[in-house]
């Protein structure tokens, strides 16, 4: 961020009209007010639309001022606060923040018959001596199929390789009372020796599936016996997942991933 000549912020446009400014360095408040009305005026005159403020976390000092000139939170990272305002009198058109997060739960399967499965030190199943899948949270940038791999080594030391996502399910009014979306996912073990997770994870075991699938809770939970029926499924080779095929986007040449049921497909 810089000010130019005739003291207007200075900003990179975005791909729909509008500016983003972001501050790389300290400001009195009452300068910064007064250069944020005269930018507004010239951004006005100029047709733009949102205006995007990122504030890094060492200048809130400014968060108020920005508030009182219409601006207004859109979302925050552990580095910096993103304000924005509408300058049109139309309706505003600028996305909302991220709305879901993405989870995983994975079936891990071995030769003999056995699923991997943990008991939690901790959240809702702490203490209650349920058997469940290995879960996790997707982190920004990872790919599902990656973050089901990590979770498992993570809480089991087991080292898998990915082969499908099964099937997922999306729920509402969850962390933070944003959506979620959970995906459950077949992985092949590539290593058989547990090494749990001490800090998050009382127990873990290889299990006969038929073991697990029979535990009181599975079978009164609607989600769990339809996941058990599809775990069941794919364990006697009766359905096809979702394989991750790498592609490319229009928008960047970053590898990112199709999931597709690519037995069908080749069948074509």
């Amino acid at each position: 961020m810089s000010c130019s000549s005739h003291e207007f912020f200075s900003g990179k446009e975005d791909d729909f009209g509008g500016v983003i400014v972001q501050f790389t360095q300290s400001m009195e408040t009452n300068v910064f007010a007064s250069l944020l009305r005269a930018s507004l005026a010239q951004w006005k005159l100029q047709g733009k639309k949102g205006v995007w403020l990122q504030i890094p976390i060492d200048s809130v000092n400014l968060v108020e001022a920005a508030v009182k000139e219409g601006f207004y939170y859109h979302h925050a990272e552990p580095k910096y606060l993103m304000l924005v305002h509408w300058i049109p009198g139309s309706n505003n058109t600028l996305p909302a923040n991220a709305t879901h997060r993405v989870g995983i739960g994975a079936f891990v399967l071995n030769k003999e018959g056995q699923v991997l499965v943990v008991q939690e030190k901790s959240g809702k199943f702490r203490g209650t001596g349920i058997w469940k899948f290995p879960t996790g949270v997707v982190e920004e940038g990872e790919d599902i199929c990656d973050a089901a791999v990590r979770e498992v080594k993570e809480e089991t030391g087991i080292i898998t390789e990915f082969k499908e996502i099964l099937a997922f399910r999306q729920s509402h009014k969850a962390f933070f009372q944003k959506s979620d979306l959970f995906f459950v996912c077949m992985l092949e073990p590539l290593s058989f020796d547990i090494k749990k997770q001490e800090l998050e994870i009382e127990a873990a075991e290889w299990m006969p599936f038929e073991e697990y699938a029979t535990q009181p809770f599975v079978k009164t939970h609607e989600l769990l016996k339809y996941l058990v029926d599809i775990c069941l499924a794919k364990k006697e080779r009766k359905y096809t997942g979702f394989t991750p095929v790498p592609t490319t986007s229009t928008f960047s040449e970053e590898k990112n991933f199709l999931y597709l049921n690519g037995r069908d497909l080749s069948s074509l």
